[in-house]
């Protein structure tokens, strides 16, 4: 992410890689030699929702991603909601669905995506009308669904576990595929 922040957004001054001082020691960031703004490169919080609908996990897929890679329903938070008021936002645009039931799954690292995923179990219903973003969805009953070793895919096994599922990953060889595929 940083290759693409290359100018100080408060003086417009080229940014260049320095070592300072910080309270955990000395760092390399990128900072404007100008006015002294750090680019702290922060990761990016992105909300996740392993989805039950008709006592089934549904997963999409994306229509941008190739092959027949399906997924957990994901997206930014936006300015002034909650990650429970976001991820219940994101379903509803993604897939028309409305969220009867929401719980915390856990928080997972996605550090090559510079991402935390706040990952979600929605009990949702109605009729699905995926977005635009969207090609397909299918629905899985718990015991075949399939784990991606990746970010959302540790979700996902979570919750199978929490349903007394022992979760299957794909292929490991696959790996590298499904972790540009899926967050």
């Amino acid at each position: 992410m940083s290759a693409h922040f290359q100018y100080c957004p408060q003086c417009a001054t080229p940014l260049q890689m320095r070592v300072e001082q910080e309270d955990g020691g000395p760092r390399e960031r990128l900072r404007c030699p100008a006015c002294n703004f750090t680019h702290w490169n922060n990761p990016t919080p992105v909300l996740a929702a392993v989805i039950e609908y008709q006592g089934k996990v549904l997963l999409a897929r994306n229509v941008a991603w190739p092959g027949k890679m399906y997924a957990l329903i994901t997206g930014f938070m936006e300015a002034g909601e909650s990650a429970q008021e976001g991820i219940a936002r994101e379903i509803a645009e993604e897939t028309a669905l409305a969220t009867t039931a929401l719980n915390l799954l856990g928080v997972y690292d996605f550090q090559r995506m510079n991402q935390v995923i706040i990952a979600f179990h929605a009990v949702c219903e109605g009729e699905v009308k995926l977005s635009p973003e969207l090609v397909d969805y299918r629905l899985y009953d718990m015991e075949d669904v399939k784990c991606w070793p990746a970010g959302t895919g540790y979700a996902l096994a979570d919750f199978l576990r929490s349903r007394g599922h022992e979760p299957v990953f794909i292929d490991p060889v696959w790996r590298a595929d499904a972790e540009k595929l899926a967050t």
